[in-house]
């Protein structure tokens, strides 16, 4: 043991080779040094444990290895086939030319973010987006912040501390991640009143559980998950008729941002935020990165009164979004504005691209395999907590064999990967997910890597 700990090199022997002089020359001095001594220290505790000592040529190579990690951005984009249309895991929205555009204007230099033009005074980072969304929605005020969550939050705490807010008991859930209802209650300092059964609520439940603490009514739409069969839910209209009664406010947390009906598509209903605001809803919050298509963020719209104590409080700073969000916002809502959503904003172009369309694309993917792959019927899901089970025809590029797994890892690791989902011993490609422009990206990664499996 004594001997393999000897038998290490020291720092400064390292540091006069070849490849990690070539570090010092394009990293500082310090960092070179930090690194190195940081793979002797990992390769003490491997020979404590009893691992052999690693090669001189193999402690230089993962020193250069490491540092060439730190020195390139580990987010990098990637080519989503798995047939999943919103994938948190990938990035949510993708987002449009013109949203990207705006967003890439808005880093180049300086932009008027609270700054008044007309005036010549300080303004608010919210006029970019307000009127657009009271266009929209209907609604006579709106607030955006850098996600649902943190709306959800701002609400509860500006307008519900320490008072009570009653929730359907088939409500109280998780959204994803560890968000869950009765955890951002208790964080925000209101106390969750909790109404019906898991699968049944009725509007009499939420009239018994009203006192003089309650401070709302709050509806939480299940955007992951169905309850089926022996079910029943009130209508937001419904709870907006009693909240009256009662001089209380409706809070609709919808989640998904949906602008457009979903229906015309073969979908099931889902919420839209223009609804919620003709019901009556005091607060309608939703996602801008999900059906809305846009970037991440977290958008109230509801009364003027309401938003503008939201607006107000200390918390709403802390959230507030950052301005390449707010111009690749703005930039998506002005697709609603002209009616080009479906043409313009990726997630609605996958969503409506049909599914003649579709096929043409599988059928050129499969070609390029060169008889590897085949093309078979399939379902895209929408995902990203919209349209829970909601899925839309597709034809999937099918690769099965003993060879999946190594193609799967071919593609991922590509300079721009492509991800595609397995299901048992299949590789599953689906076009519906993709953008026609990544096509040619996508048909040069499966002609190479079909060539690589192909040889010997």
């Amino acid at each position: 043991m004594d001997t393999e700990f000897r038998g290490l090199p020291s720092v400064d022997k390292l540091l006069s080779t070849g490849p990690v002089k070539q570090l010092l020359e394009d990293y500082p001095h310090d960092l070179v040094v930090d690194l190195v001594r940081q793979r002797l220290q990992q390769i003490r505790q491997l020979l404590a444990g009893g691992k052999p000592r690693p090669a001189f040529e193999e402690i230089v190579e993962s020193i250069v290895a490491q540092a060439a990690a730190l020195g390139t951005p580990s987010l990098r984009p990637v080519i989503n086939a798995t047939g999943v249309i919103l994938h948190t895991n990938l990035g949510r929205a993708p987002l449009s030319g013109e949203a990207i555009a705006a967003m890439a204007a808005a880093a180049r230099g300086y932009c008027n973010l609270e700054f008044d033009l007309a005036s010549g005074t300080r303004g608010s980072r919210n006029s970019h987006v307000e009127s657009l969304l009271c266009q929209l929605t209907g609604a006579e005020a709106a607030l955006v912040v850098n996600n649902n969550a943190a709306a959800v939050l701002l609400a509860l705490m500006a307008l519900a501390k320490k008072k009570e807010v009653i929730v359907s008991r088939g409500q109280a859930v998780e959204i994803g991640g560890g968000f869950r209802i009765p955890d951002v209650m208790r964080q925000s300092g209101a106390k969750l009143v909790e109404v019906g059964t898991t699968n049944s609520t009725y509007i009499a439940d939420y009239e018994q559980a009203i006192s003089p603490k309650t401070a709302a009514l709050l509806r939480v739409h299940s955007s992951n998950f169905k309850v089926v069969g022996f079910t029943h839910s009130v209508t937001i209209e419904e709870m907006v008729t009693l909240a009256e009664q009662h001089g209380l406010p409706v809070f609709d947390d919808i989640g998904s941002g949906c602008l457009l009906d979903v229906t015309r598509f073969g979908l099931d209903p889902e919420p839209m935020v223009q609804q919620s605001v003709a019901a009556g809803v005091a607060l309608t919050l939703f996602s801008g990165d999900k059906l809305l298509g846009g970037p991440q963020a977290g958008i109230i719209v509801g009364r003027k009164e309401l938003v503008d104590r939201l607006k107000k409080h200390p918390l709403a700073r802390a959230i507030r979004i950052d301005k390449l969000d707010l111009a690749g916002l703005a930039a998506t809502l002005i697709h609603y504005l002209k009616g080009e959503a479906l043409s313009k904003v990726p997630v609605w172009r996958m969503i409506s691209a049909p599914l003649d369309e579709i096929d043409r694309r599988a059928k050129r993917w499969a070609e390029s395999l060169g008889g590897l792959a085949r093309v078979e019927d399939g379902e895209t899901m929408i995902g990203g907590g919209s349209l829970p089970g909601g899925t839309l025809p597709t034809r999937l590029v099918a690769i099965g064999g003993g060879k999946v797994q190594a193609l799967s890892e071919k593609l991922r690791h590509r300079q721009i990967p492509v991800i595609g989902r397995i299901s048992g011993t299949t590789l599953l490609l689906d076009p519906r997910s993709v953008l026609n422009e990544e096509d040619d990206i996508m048909l040069q990664a499966l002609h190479e890597v079909a060539a690589g499996l192909k040889s010997p």
